[in-house]
C-alpha cells in the first residue's frame, strides 16, 4: 500500500467507526474457530472473514493429493467446542472439510465470509485506532476495509509457491512431475511406476494411498523419518460415545489424547533412546522380514523433527504386500526415464512426486505496517503466543509444533475475545503488548526442531523469550491453564484510546 494513499485516507477514517470490529483473515481452522468463539464470547462485536479462496477449508481445501488426511487425531485437531462425531479419529480431508462447513452453517458464520478476497496489505492508523486493509478480488480489482482488530488465521504455508528442491536434469524427464500442493484432479496413475521424493507426512500419506492402483510406488528418501503408528479408529472414544452424551465423550477423549501426547513428547526429550527403541520395535513387528534398518533408522532423535503418523500401519502394509518400497539414497540427476541415484542405481518412473516440503511465510505474506512503517516480525517478540511486541490490535495463530494446530487456535481465540471484552469494559480502542525499547529479554529458541521447513524460514519468524508472556510456548497442558489464570491486565498489555495518539509508543520500534 502506498504511504501517500494511506495518509490521504486517514483523515477520513479518523473519528469514525470501523467497517467491522474484527477482520479475520482466512476461513480455515483458525478463522472459523475465531468466528465461533466470537459468537459465543463476544457476540456484541462484529466480524468479517476474508478468504482468498472460493470456499471454506484453508489447508484442507488447498491440498487434494491422494489420501490427504490429518496427521493427528481429530479429538485434538477438532475444536474444543465442537465434538468430532466420525468413527475414524484420523480423518481424511473431505471429512475435515465437512466438519468445518457444518460448523460454519450451524453457527451462522458463512454469511460473514467474503470469499475470493486476498489481503494485500494492512496498515494500523494510530490516530483512528483502525486497520486500513487493502483487498484484491479475482478480477484484480482492489478495495479497502477498516477494522478495529486484525486476526490472522492464514496459517504459515505459502499457498502460491511450495518448496521445490533443485534437481539436475529435471527438464529431461519425459513423464509427469507433480508437487502435492498442486495435484491435478484428473490424474490417472493406474499401472504406473511412481517415485515419491521425500519421507515426511505428505509422502507417508501419498505412498500407501497410490499403491493400490499403481504398478509400484517407491518412496525415495535422503534421510529416514521416525514413524508412530496408531489405529485410525479410537476404540476408547467410540466406546464412550455409545454410553455417554456426545459432548462428555468428546471431552474425556480429548483430555486423554492431550495428556498422552504431552507425556510422549516429554518422554522423547528426556529419554530419547528409549523412545527410539520403542518406535523401532513397533516398525520391526509390522514389517517382519521386510524391515530395512537403513530405511528406518533416522540420524536424529525422536521429536527433533515432527513424528510422522502412520494410521493402521498402512505404509508398512503396502511395503509388505510388495506394492511399495523405501529407497534411501541421494539423487544424482533426473533423466528421460526416471532418477539416477548417486549409488549407481536407477529408479524407473512414469510419475515423479516431489513431496520435498512446503514453504513457510509470516502473516500470510500480507504487508503489515503501523502508521506506514513496515513491521518486521523477526524483530518482534511473541506475546502470549497470540500477539506481538509493540504491534496494536493484532493477533495471529501459529499452531503447536509438537501437537495439533487447533489446540493453539482455541487458546488464542478465547484469549482475544477476553481482550476484546476488557477493551469494551474500559472503553478502550487500542490494546498493545508494550516492550520498552532497550529492555533485554532472555531469548529462547522455541523452534528447536531440525525440520527443513522451519530451518529455511527461521529468519522470518518472531522471537520468544524464557518469560512466558513473551513466548510462543510449546506445552499445551501448561499453556491452557496459564492463559486462563494470568490476568488480561498483566501490566504488559496496555490499553488506550484513538484520541490518545500519544499512546503512540504503540508504534515504538521493535525492542533492541
Amino acid at each position: 500500500m502506498e504511504r501517500e494513499t494511506v495518509g490521504a485516507q486517514q483523515s477520513t477514517f479518523a473519528a469514525s467507526k470501523p467497517d467491522v470490529d474484527v477482520l479475520i483473515v482466512g476461513a480455515g481452522i483458525s478463522g472459523i474457530g475465531m468466528a465461533a468463539h466470537m459468537k459465543m464470547l463476544s457476540p456484541d462485536r462484529s466480524f468479517t472473514i476474508v478468504e482468498r479462496r472460493a470456499q471454506i477449508g484453508g489447508t484442507w481445501d488447498l491440498f487434494r493429493y491422494p489420501g490427504v488426511r490429518s496427521d493427528s487425531d481429530m479429538h485434538t485437531l477438532g475444536f474444543v467446542f465442537e465434538p468430532w462425531k466420525h468413527e475414524k479419529s484420523i480423518a481424511d480431508g473431505p471429512s475435515i472439510l465437512e466438519y468445518l462447513n457444518r460448523i460454519a452453517d450451524e453457527r451462522d458464520i458463512r454469511r460473514h465470509i467474503r470469499f475470493d478476497s486476498k489481503v494485500l496489505s494492512a496498515d494500523f492508523d494510530n490516530a483512528s485506532a483502525h486497520w486500513v486493509v487493502t483487498l484484491e478480488g479475482p478480477d484484480g480489482q482492489r478495495s479497502r476495509v477498516t477494522a478495529g482488530w486484525l486476526y490472522l488465521g492464514s496459517g504459515y504455508y505459502d499457498y502460491d509457491k511450495p518448496y521445490e528442491a533443485e534437481f539436475t536434469g529435471r527438464e529431461e524427464f519425459k513423464g509427469q512431475i507433480l508437487h502435492p500442493q498442486f495435484w491435478p484432479e484428473d490424474l490417472d496413475y493406474s499401472g504406473k511406476q511412481i517415485v515419491v521424493i521425500g519421507s515426511g507426512a505428505t509422502a507417508v500419506t501419498i505412498v500407501p494411498s497410490m499403491a493400490g492402483r499403481a504398478a509400484h510406488v517407491t518412496m525415495l528418501q535422503r534421510t529416514p523419518t521416525w514413524y508412530a503408528t496408531r489405529p485410525a479408529k479410537d476404540a476408547i472414544a467410540n466406546f464412550l460415545r455409545k454410553w455417554l452424551p456426545e459432548e462428555t465423550a468428546y471431552k474425556i477423549t480429548r483430555f486423554k489424547n492431550v495428556k498422552l501426547q504431552n507425556l510422549f513428547f516429554k518422554r522423547a526429550r528426556t529419554k530419547p533412546d528409549k523412545v527410539a527403541s520403542f518406535l523401532t520395535k513397533r516398525i520391526k513387528a509390522l514389517l517382519g522380514d521386510k524391515y530395512d534398518e537403513k530405511a528406518f533408522t533416522p540420524p536424529y532423535k525422536p521429536w527433533d523433527q515432527r513424528l510422522c503418523l502412520v494410521p493402521d500401519g498402512d505404509l508398512f502394509e503396502a511395503i509388505k504386500a510388495g506394492k511399495a518400497s523405501v529407497v534411501t539414497d541421494q539423487i544424482e540427476r533426473f533423466d528421460a526415464t526416471g532418477i539416477q541415484l548417486k549409488s549407481g542405481r536407477h529408479l524407473d518412473a512414469d510419475i515423479i512426486v516431489t513431496a520435498t516440503g512446503l514453504k513457510m511465510v509470516m502473516a500470510g505474506k500480507i504487508a503489515i505496517s503501523v502508521d506506514g512503517v513496515p513491521v518486521d516480525f523477526a524483530d518482534r517478540y511473541y506475546y502470549k503466543g497470540a500477539m506481538f511486541s509493540n504491534v496494536p490490535n493484532l493477533a495471529a495463530v501459529f499452531g503447536y509444533l509438537n501437537a495439533s494446530w487447533t489446540l493453539r487456535a482455541d487458546i488464542n481465540a478465547r484469549y482475544i475475545c477476553d481482550v476484546l471484552n476488557t477493551m469494551k469494559a474500559r472503553g478502550a480502542d487500542v490494546a498493545v503488548p508494550r516492550l520498552e525499547k532497550g529492555r533485554e529479554l532472555d531469548e529462547d529458541n522455541i523452534y528447536d526442531f531440525s525440520s527443513g521447513y522451519i530451518t529455511r524460514a527461521r529468519h522470518l519468524l518472531p522471537k520468544s523469550a524464557s518469560d512466558m508472556r513473551w513466548r510462543l510456548n510449546q506445552d499445551y497442558v501448561r499453556d491452557v491453564a496459564w492463559m486462563r489464570e494470568d490476568p488480561i491486565d498483566d501490566g504488559v498489555l496496555q490499553f488506550g484510546h484513538a484520541s490518545q495518539a500519544a499512546l503512540s509508543d504503540t508504534h515504538i520500534e521493535a525492542a533492541e
